[in-house]
């Protein structure tokens, strides 16, 4: 048996990986695990395709016996709260989150509002590989309600913070999601907004929907014309937030996470969430903070369930996906922002004056071409050598790859979700050593392979 899921959802490109035949049984799958009847919630991103795959996958919903409120283009996070605020049995969001305009995807989420577990995601894939669809008699098939979600979603995240005054914010929308909330929600808590790419658009003219630093040049350049306190940026389903600093350079997502995570200590040993390959600036400050960091696999679905495990306060990973569990068991890159402005409301400081004192770490990426069939031997072999290699090391971790930890800095071999390559990361105190460290792995792994 395959596998449909990865580390957030199920994605690929449309008409080859994601077809409507898979998102219509899928629907069935998803009624069939929830057995009976039932409320799913239903949103989705503004891609060319979403329509398509929203018909498709209520379709086997209703045929399951599933009723429907459809929410239409929403974020990510609007889904997880729309499930907890109907008390809904589970919700879909249709999105690749970040990825090309091309690919389109599946996201399912608990009546919790968390994202599906691995766990649960096993059942579904049972299921769908088994065909053993429940279907409804034509006195049983499910109905549909359309249903705006957004005012009371809104109206939320406003309560949740408080601002003394006013920012001038520059919010990039993307050309997803987020444009349907965001420009909103920052003049309701009193910001004075220049919005960009806000129409939500599936062919992504603005720029590409992953927010990196080199499709954010233009949001660089309005902020510094604008003299503008902050810039926000966006992904595709707005899942994620990237910013840019007062001076127009795009704040690293290591060190605002760090922050975050940091503020949300409020005793001795809370614990926060992060991921394998999120750097050690964030055990830094949070240790400074009093609070205690746990690390996990990558994505979005591992942080929730390594919180929910631990009780933890918060939990994030470098690209800016954070939750706030107080709040929500899903992302929420619009609480993000909101978060990052009361940092610097509550500090009275710009946010390049909260990063500028923090410890500076190098940290340098490189991946390998390797075969879906050699990934796990190669990372197995890989973990003994590297011991042995790193002989200075002061611990291994293991839950997503290989981390070995060193004195002066780290590096972790990890295998790609979705592509046919292990990804090297590598971290230290200065460039020359964290050229080293990556040079020096890259070199063992080409060795076994």
């Amino acid at each position: 048996m395959g596998r449909l899921f990865g580390t957030s959802g199920a994605r690929g490109l449309v008409g080859k990986q994601i077809t409507p035949k898979l998102v219509m049984d899928l629907g069935q799958s998803l009624a069939s695990l929830l057995g009976n009847s039932g409320t799913v919630v239903v949103g989705k991103d503004p891609r060319t395709s979403s329509d398509l795959f929203e018909s498709c996958l209520i379709s086997g919903l209703l045929s399951g016996g599933c009723d429907v409120k459809r929410l239409g283009v929403v974020p990510t996070p609007a889904v997880s709260f729309a499930v907890r605020n109907l008390r809904a049995k589970a919700g879909v969001m249709i999105t690749a989150s970040h990825n090309p305009p091309d690919y389109n995807g599946v996201k399912f989420f608990d009546s919790f509002g968390m994202a599906y577990t691995p766990l649960l995601e096993g059942k579904v894939e049972r299921i769908y590989f088994g065909k053993k669809w429940r279907q409804v008699s034509w006195k049983e098939i499910g109905e549909v309600e359309d249903l705006d979600i957004l005012p009371d979603y809104i109206s939320a995240l406003v309560g949740a913070v408080q601002l003394s005054r006013g920012y001038k914010v520059v919010v990039d929308c993307g050309n997803g999601a987020a444009s349907v909330v965001a420009p909103e929600l920052l003049r309701r808590v009193g910001c004075k907004v220049i919005s960009m790419n806000s129409q939500p658009d599936g062919l992504f003219p603005g720029r590409p929907p992953e927010p990196s630093a080199e499709n954010l040049v233009e949001l660089c350049r309005v902020v510094r014309a604008t003299e503008s306190d902050l810039g926000i940026a966006h992904d595709g389903d707005a899942d994620r937030v990237v910013f840019v600093s007062e001076n127009g350079s795009v704040a690293s997502g290591d060190e605002v996470l760090a922050i975050v995570a940091s503020s949300q200590v409020t005793k001795k040993g809370d614990v926060v969430v992060t991921t394998v390959d999120a750097s050690n600036v964030v055990d830094e400050v949070v240790s400074d903070n009093r609070g205690k960091v746990v690390r996990t696999k990558v994505g979005d679905v591992s942080v929730a369930a390594e919180i929910k495990r631990r009780g933890a306060m918060f939990g994030g990973e470098p690209c800016g996906a954070w939750i706030f569990p107080r709040f929500s068991m899903a992302p929420e890159s619009l609480l993000g922002a909101l978060k990052v402005l009361e940092l610097m409301d509550v500090s009275r400081k710009k946010i390049s004056e909260l990063l500028g004192p923090l410890p500076k770490y190098y940290m340098l990426r490189e991946k390998i071409a390797c075969s879906e069939e050699q990934k796990t031997k190669l990372i197995a072999l890989a973990s003994k050598k590297l011991v042995k290699e790193f002989s200075e090391n002061i611990g291994v971790l293991k839950v997503d790859g290989v981390r070995v930890n060193l004195l002066d800095g780290w590096v972790l071999v990890r295998a790609s979700g979705t592509e046919p390559y292990v990804r090297v990361t590598a971290e230290a105190r200065t460039p020359g050593r964290a050229e080293e460290i990556l040079s020096k792995t890259v070199k063992l792994l080409k060795k076994i392979i």
